[in-house]
């Protein structure tokens, strides 16, 4: 099977249509609740039911992001398009649906670089 490399350099992430400057990184990972279903008799699941997903990541940001603060604060929902790029021809969207920044940490590193890391969340995650 192939493997697609996309490009960091090339990719775009955006915040209802505004780009977020300074990006370091874009994380997430897609959680499943889940549940075994056990067999009377044994030690073995006969089943699994499969309850809540949500999405959640983070966004790293070299200095800060005012519009991610302002949607902290006011508790604001948005929209994260990440836009990834291999080249002009392999192209994969990432559209992140009903978001809300839930936590940021801030760091100030010793060679004067600040790094502001938004977490957030997503009802879903659809890719393109």
């Amino acid at each position: 099977m192939a493997t697609t490399v996309f490009s960091s350099n090339s990719s775009s992430v955006q915040v209802d249509g505004d780009a977020v400057s300074g990006l370091q990184s874009l994380a997430f990972r897609v959680v499943t609740e889940q549940e075994d279903v056990r067999a009377v008799g044994t030690d073995e699941r006969v089943a699994v039911v499969f309850g809540l997903r949500t999405v959640q990541g983070e966004l790293a940001v070299r200095s800060a992001n005012y519009k991610l603060d302002g949607l902290l604060k006011d508790q604001g929902k948005f929209q994260l398009v990440a836009n990834l790029k291999q080249d002009d021809t392999v192209k994969r969207t990432l559209s992140f649906d009903e978001c809300y920044v839930s936590n940021k940490d801030f760091s100030l590193g010793a060679g004067g670089s600040v790094l502001t890391t938004y977490s957030f969340t997503a009802t879903r995650l659809r890719e393109e």
